[in-house]
């Protein structure tokens, strides 16, 4: 029970967040709604299919049967009614749960009663809805949605809130009867699905997987059932089996996405709340390694930039609302459980993002975990009055994931950092981007992986998942093969922090490597690449902010780079000029500097061009949460069986000066040295076998 007296500075957060939540369920019972009496779609086709931007949902808003776009485009009719019926549905259960928080916290019957009656009309009309006659063959089909999956995260939050009303002393009185039907139906169908997924496809590492035990463990809970409850916990696909299959030793989800993970943890996280109610402390349930909810949530703080912000790696979304309370919601809870000072620093961003729009919000001095909390800070959060930290969180520094295969360098004083993405394909989520680069100046981002889009978009297969939408190289104009690459060394000293990573199998007959060095102003990033015979490889860097344009030909670029594989989506807009004062074994550098970026920030840098190599200024679809901002980027098209190719990138508007040359002036080896000229400072690497590292003088 939640004490809302006193005039503590938590107890006030509290009374504020409850206000807010009362405010918000006012709104909606004014409305006079009711549920949809038709089952809900698919959402991933809520999506425009000029602007491949998700359409706008409005909580308040009643259907008319259009559905808008962002940028003004109207559609009508399916699949985007079915698509609106699944927020729509979604909406319905959430209502019902914060109705349920606000009552166990004042004991206002109108809320209790409100929450009771969206619970009890789904249950009366649930066994009205079909096996959905419209899924596509692959789904697992549900009732209430296309798929099971969608209808397991629905009934758990109705049977959070119903738990929760019980729990607080609300009678369901006649309805109670409807309601044990339709528990009994979800447990039917979630059973049917667990052995469908686990045992006859033989897929228990699924992320559907997690949110079946989730909505079973809610089913279990209610029906006070321990012995089916103990059956989940060991059986094959069950709670310990799928964190021991599904996670992995360095604490992430096996398919290297940051959204899966957090769907899956979230997944968890309920279950683990079921669990209590048989006296099982489910945050105790590990397995090897990092196997287990404080691993899983530690592993996002190391993925995480400066600012809190989650990196959308392989498939998922840059950014999306119900993303972002998602990913509150774990927080929370594991702020709750583990009162780690780190936490703070991500819901402090995704509350801010949730609050830009809030005048009220933006007129507070508060942190923005404090003034716009909801209705997962009161369910989770302890108000203590000294729940917000005051004092920052530790500083970010380098991370090697060697399971997961992916790593942060940092150097402590240079405000440029660089993710890399080395290590498995990451599934039917994976993206072809084997040793993806990715800066960020400041703790913001300037070449992120994009993320995806929704299934409904075209994009989705054809633009996102493709080598040619990321930081790394594509040869003969095709997209990697699915490859798991490798860290050959990974370094952190006083000076510098470098690392070297490769990969066999992305490209057939070819090695690719690459090495990183982060300085104490600067990144070094060389990028060697050897094929089996000739042929055309390209090194893309992609980025947010606008390009200088000095150096650039915006009259000399080809009528198209390729025409598939993403090629087709990509843009030259302008050409390097080349300098016809260069020597013959002396490289040349194409300059860009990018300015624009978040926080006001700006990016110097250069790489260096071998004779047949050319460099491009490009263009294509931009981060998925809006493509139609497109970004910018270079692309360096070397012709040959072998290329390497080097770029030094650095923090403002420097002078930079990048050169690959014969490591041997005589030209006896074929070995390369790189030079770098920051200003008036300039340094030599050589390639050791340890990785790049700074020749001596």
């Amino acid at each position: 029970m939640m004490n809302l007296q006193g005039q503590t500075k938590g107890q006030a957060g509290q009374q504020a967040t409850l206000n807010r939540l009362k405010k918000e369920l006012d709104q909606a019972m004014a409305c006079e709604a009711s549920i949809p009496m038709e089952p809900g779609g698919w959402w991933h086709q809520y999506v425009c299919p000029t602007h491949h931007t998700e359409l706008l949902f409005d909580e308040l808003r009643e259907d008319d049967g259009r559905y808008h776009c962002p940028y003004g485009c109207v559609l009508e009719g399916e699949p985007y009614h079915g698509a609106w019926l699944v927020y729509r549905h979604q909406l319905w259960a959430r209502r019902s749960l914060k109705a349920a928080a606000v009552y166990a916290a004042t004991k206002e019957l109108a809320y209790g009663s409100y929450g009771r009656d969206i619970i009890s009309a789904y249950a009366k009309q649930f066994p009205l809805y079909p096996v959905h006659p419209d899924a596509q063959p692959w789904m697992l089909k549900g009732r209430a949605f296309h798929q099971a999956l969608t209808e397991a995260i629905w009934a758990t939050t109705l049977l959070q809130a119903y738990l929760l009303l019980q729990d607080s002393g609300l009678a369901f009185g006649e309805a109670q009867a409807d309601i044990t039907q339709f528990i009994s139906m979800l447990e039917s169908s979630m059973e049917q699905y667990h052995h469908i997924l686990t045992i006859e496809r033989d897929q228990p590492e699924n992320n559907y997987t997690a949110w079946l035990n989730a909505a079973l463990s809610c089913v279990y809970a209610a029906k006070q059932d321990h012995a089916k409850l103990d059956s989940l916990l060991e059986r094959k696909g069950g709670i310990r089996n799928h964190l021991e299959i599904a996670i992995l030793n360095d604490g992430l989800e096996f398919e290297g996405s940051v959204y899966y993970h957090v769907f899956v943890l979230r997944a968890y996280l309920i279950t683990v709340e079921m669990l209590k109610r048989f006296d099982i402390d489910g945050f105790e349930i590990k397995a090897e390694g990092s196997r287990h909810i404080e691993g899983m949530l530690d592993v996002l703080i190391r993925l995480a930039e400066e600012d809190g912000r989650l990196p959308a790696t392989h498939d998922g979304p840059y950014g999306r609302m119900p993303y972002t309370l998602e990913i509150i919601e774990v927080f929370e809870k594991g702020l709750a459980r583990y009162q780690k000072p780190e936490y703070w620093k991500l819901l402090n961003y995704y509350y801010e993002t949730m609050g830009q729009g809030d005048s009220e919000a933006l007129q507070s001095s508060e942190p923005w975990a404090y003034r716009n909390a909801g209705l997962e800070a009161l369910l989770y959060r302890q108000w203590t009055g000294e729940e917000i930290s005051l004092e920052d969180p530790p500083a970010a520094s380098s991370a090697l994931l060697p399971d997961s295969g992916f790593a942060w360098l940092r150097q402590a004083g240079n405000p440029l950092t660089a993710m890399v993405d080395f290590g498995p394909h990451g599934g039917s989520h994976g993206h072809f981007d084997k040793l993806n680069v990715m800066l960020s100046l400041n703790g913001k981002p300037v070449s992120p992986d994009r993320g995806t889009v929704p299934y409904g978009s075209v994009l989705k297969k054809s633009w996102y998942p493709a080598t040619t939408c990321h930081n790394t190289v594509s040869v003969n104009g095709q997209s990697q093969q699915e490859a798991e690459g490798c860290c050959l060394s990974f370094v952190e000293e006083k000076a510098y922090t470098a690392m070297t990573m490769s990969v066999d199998g992305a490209v057939p007959g070819a090695t690719l490597v690459r090495h990183l060095l982060v300085g104490a102003d600067y990144i070094v990033d060389w990028y060697q690449i050897g094929l089996a015979e000739p042929g055309e490889i390209d090194w893309w860097f992609h980025f947010i902010g606008e390009p200088s344009v000095e150096g650039w030909d915006f009259n000399a670029t080809p009528a198209a780079l390729g025409q598939d594989n993403g090629y087709e989506y990509v843009r030259a807009i302008a050409k390097w000029s080349k300098s016809s004062s260069v020597s013959a074994n002396e490289d040349i550098m194409a300059r860009v500097t990018i300015t624009g970026l978040e926080g006001g920030n700006s990016l110097s840098s250069a790489v260096a061009l071998s004779e047949n190599a050319e460099a491009y200024l490009v263009e294509s679809p931009g981060l998925a949460d809006d493509p139609s901002v497109m970004m910018k980027g270079v692309l360096v098209r070397t012709a040959g069986a072998s290329a390497d190719v080097a770029a030094v990138y650095a923090a403002g508007d420097k002078e930079l000066d990048v050169r690959l040359q014969p490591l041997d002036e005589s030209g006896a080896s074929a070995e390369k040295k790189l030079t770098v000229r920051i200003g008036n400072e300039l340094i030599s690497y050589q390639l050791t076998a340890d990785g790049i590292r700074e020749m001596s003088i």
